[in-house]
């Protein structure tokens, strides 16, 4: 989920926003956070959806058979 990053790491953080925000302030952080990444997740899944349903709509309809036009039929008399 975090790629590269490992628990030294993400503990370093966490001091870090510790000492910047003070215990008080952290959880309020951390849950405004989360919120405003599952809002990103289920935007980018509604935009991912909607993406995949115009492909298949495009699909489907390059795929449906065309009928071809009557040609004129056109009489010379010479």
């Amino acid at each position: 989920m975090f790629g590269s990053i490992g628990m030294p790491e993400l503990m370093i953080i966490f001091v870090i926003a510790l000492i910047i925000f003070g215990p008080r302030k952290l959880p309020e952080l951390g849950r405004s956070m989360g919120r405003s990444l599952s809002e990103f997740k289920r935007a980018s899944n509604e935009l991912r959806s909607t993406l995949d349903e115009e492909i298949r709509i495009e699909e489907h309809d390059s795929a449906a058979p065309t009928t071809p036009k009557p040609q004129e039929q056109t009489s010379e008399n010479t």
